[in-house]
């Protein structure tokens, strides 16, 4: 099974840290929000990929987190006058709807940010004795300059980012002995939810959270690390450096990212307006569908999401539908059963071309409905 790592930019054999076992992390939402379907790709492709294993015999330990504190949850809670709690607590469930609706199954784990303070402040301290991090005015940075390889996970390096951030001013920056160090921990303003630490009242940064519950759940080194391309930089490029300075040992074995979703050949964005929650469009297109949509494409590639795409999606399913619907009593020849199997698995065993994996479903339809009914041949179908 070949899988293509975004931090060596090739395809490479997949090893498993462990016989027959998968640790993987994936990046979840930020609940402040309904969420989007630009945040419905990585959970689809990501349980595509879960499920594969699965399907291949694997036992697959994944983790998925939501981020429950941050700028964008305080600032919705403020609007309505509630506390940031309610905020998460209400998306959360809102989310595990949407993704119930998709056929996306939970994660082994979904921890919470707000749950795991006391291992962020640990790590923390632990990057502050080793010279990795620094305090300066309650705040807490990461000394970017002591990562080794730091952004290569983006193909940048630090000479060009720290150019393009040398003409910064603003108060943050005068923090910082260097205009790129990230926050780690973050001095609380009045009226925002905090913990206590060392360094003062405040929360912890984005980027540290995903990093002590990766390590703290799935141990120092995991298999697989995933999520959107957006998160190349800089939230996994500072999960890599934060992680390996606090434990000197390699972060993930391979890094996956899902392509960007388009919105009739624009890409999706909330400044753009033309941006589409999950919640609404369930309204109007069945959870499997869009789901189908998904793999229609290679989950590395832009997907453009248009109506006539989604009611192809929808047509195409159906056929398989109705295929699966048929009964299943006669003869079958099981060789050539097994060379549909064959190439299923030859297909996603290259980087989970899903898209070319549901070509050989079709082939395999059209063989059934040639006469072709069995039970076996009908759960062989199920399980592809």
């Amino acid at each position: 099974m070949k899988v293509f790592n975004t931090l060596t930019k090739k395809k490479e054999e997949f090893v498993p840290l462990e016989e027959g076992k998968v640790r993987m992390y994936v990046c979840g939402p930020t609940v402040y929000n309904y969420i989007h379907i630009g945040n419905a790709r990585p959970m689809i492709v990501f349980d595509t990929v879960r499920r594969y294993f699965e399907y291949k015999g694997y036992d697959v330990n994944y983790v998925s987190n939501f981020t429950d504190v941050d700028d964008k949850i305080i600032k919705k809670a403020i609007e309505e006058q509630v506390s940031a709690q309610e905020i998460s607590q209400r998306y959360i469930a809102e989310c595990k709807k949407d993704m119930a609706g998709m056929n996306v199954k939970p994660a082994t784990k979904h921890p919470l940010a707000t749950e795991e303070i006391c291992g962020m402040v640990e790590m923390i301290s632990e990057l502050i004795e080793k010279g990795y991090a620094y305090e300066s005015q309650g705040d807490v940075y990461f000394r970017v300059e002591k990562s080794h390889n730091y952004a290569k996970l983006a193909n940048k390096t630090l000479e060009d980012l720290e150019l393009g951030a040398s003409g910064r001013t603003d108060e943050e920056t005068a923090r910082k002995e260097n205009p790129v160090d990230f926050a780690l921990w973050k001095a609380a303003k009045p009226g925002e939810i905090s913990w206590d630490s060392p360094w003062g009242a405040g929360r912890p940064g984005w980027h540290i959270e995903c990093s002590v519950m990766s390590t703290e759940i799935l141990g120092d080194t995991i298999d697989i690390h995933g999520g959107g391309a957006d998160l190349e930089f800089p939230h996994h490029t500072n999960e890599i450096a934060q992680s390996e300075a606090k434990t000197g040992q390699t972060f993930a074995n391979y890094w996956m990212h899902n392509g960007f979703v388009n919105i009739d050949d624009v890409k999706m964005s909330k400044s753009l307006g033309n941006f589409i929650t999950v919640h609404d469009a369930l309204k109007t297109i069945d959870g499997q569908v869009l789901r189908f949509f998904f793999a229609t494409q290679h989950y590395r590639k832009p997907i453009n999401f248009t109506e006539k795409a989604v009611h192809d999606a929808a047509t195409n399913l159906k056929y398989l539908k109705n295929t699966y619907e048929q009964p299943f009593t006669g003869q079958a020849d099981s060789d050539q059963l097994q060379a549909f199997l064959d190439k299923f698995t030859a297909a996603m065993d290259e980087d989970f071309n899903a898209a070319n994996g549901i070509t050989v479903v079709f082939e395999l339809a059209k063989w059934i409905n040639s006469g072709n009914y069995t039970a076996e041949v009908k759960e062989a179908f199920a399980k592809l």
